[in-house]
């Protein structure tokens, strides 16, 4: 099977090429689609309910979905070749974490890439770019943003395809750029 990553801007139209995505090869292969929501449901922001249901009414009826905020590594390890895995997106799960130590950190993510490495499913993961703008002020922005550059790296590395959305437009980095190691 295939990992592809799908990267981008707030607002570029990553979650929307991802799902087109998914519902591509899963018709190709006759697969399952299961949507990996990492995202925790927060009852008293209305705005985040509203994301969190925007994105759920995009998604067709038949993909199956399931909430893992924390244990993503071990979500993937349960599907097989029968499935097309939707992870949207590897920023939250990774907002989820944020306030692990280094050496734990390090331990979730190789799990993931070892998951990842190891899974008959195609997967198709979201990943926000957080990078490209001022260094944050704070620590934990700064600590976000490195670990989420760190993660979309390694990912990038083990994925087929890699496609950057911004504007509207998506563009398969792996075809047009080479892999720096």
């Amino acid at each position: 099977m295939t990992i592809t990553l799908v990267t981008g801007p707030a607002r570029s139209g990553k979650s929307e090429w991802a799902e087109g995505l998914a519902q591509q090869k899963a018709a190709q292969k006759r697969q399952q689609v299961v949507y990996i929501a990492t995202a925790r449901k927060n009852p008293g922001d209305a705005e985040w309910q509203a994301r969190i249901a925007k994105h759920r009414q995009r998604r067709p009826a038949q993909w199956q979905c399931q909430e893992v905020p924390v244990n993503l590594a071990a979500a993937i390890a349960h599907h097989n070749h029968t499935h097309c895995l939707l992870v949207d997106s590897l920023g939250t799960w990774l907002a989820n974490l944020i306030e692990q130590e280094a050496e734990t950190w390090e331990i979730a993510q190789q799990q993931l890439i070892t998951a990842l490495n190891q899974t008959t499913a195609e997967v198709i993961l979201v990943a926000e770019e957080t990078g490209w703008g001022v260094v944050p002020a704070y620590e934990l922005g700064r600590t976000f943003r490195d670990r989420l550059g760190s993660l979309s790296r390694a990912v990038g590395a083990i994925s087929t395809d890699v496609y950057l959305t911004t504007g509207g437009y998506a563009i398969n980095l792996a075809e047009l750029g080479q892999l720096i190691v």
